[in-house]
């Protein structure tokens, strides 16, 4: 057993570790509702997101998503039939294929983002000052906390 494994974790990181998936549910639950949305799953969210910057390999795909190259493969089945993601073949490369979000997958990211901010501002403006304040002056430290959990 790692010695760090030994430690009782810290009380808020474990806490926010618990709120992290029902939040994140909860967010994408309330912006299709609110938006009309279509019930897209969270992993292809994900691979549009990583797609919106250009086009990448399914390899680079799976690596900046952290799951298996079959996962990949399974999501773009499913978009591809959806026409949220192309393949082509790579103009440097033709034994390697490129993932490339279509526009009307960039499209419906913009949808979900802008609905998500929404949500999020009318649920925010529900909560009491201090609360805003805090969640506010956190912001900062959770991208920081972002940026270390993913290595940068």
């Amino acid at each position: 057993m790692n010695s760090s494994d030994a430690a009782p974790p810290d009380p808020a990181a474990l806490e926010f570790s618990r709120l992290l998936g029902p939040l994140r549910r909860a967010v994408l639950r309330a912006s299709r509702s609110a938006a009309d949305l279509p019930d897209l799953p969270e992993a292809q969210i994900e691979l549009l997101r990583v797609l919106a910057d250009g086009p990448l390999a399914p390899r680079e795909a799976a690596a900046r998503l952290r799951v298996a190259a079959s996962t990949v493969s399974n999501l773009v089945k499913a978009m591809r039939a959806a026409g949220l993601v192309e393949r082509t073949a790579d103009p440097h490369d033709a034994r390697t294929v490129l993932l490339t979000a279509t526009r009307a997958a960039h499209d419906l990211l913009g949808r979900y983002d802008r609905a998500s901010a929404r949500v999020l501002a009318r649920t925010l403006d529900g909560l009491p000052p201090a609360d805003r304040e805090a969640f506010h002056a956190a912001l900062p430290a959770l991208a920081r906390l972002t940026d270390r959990l993913e290595g940068n």
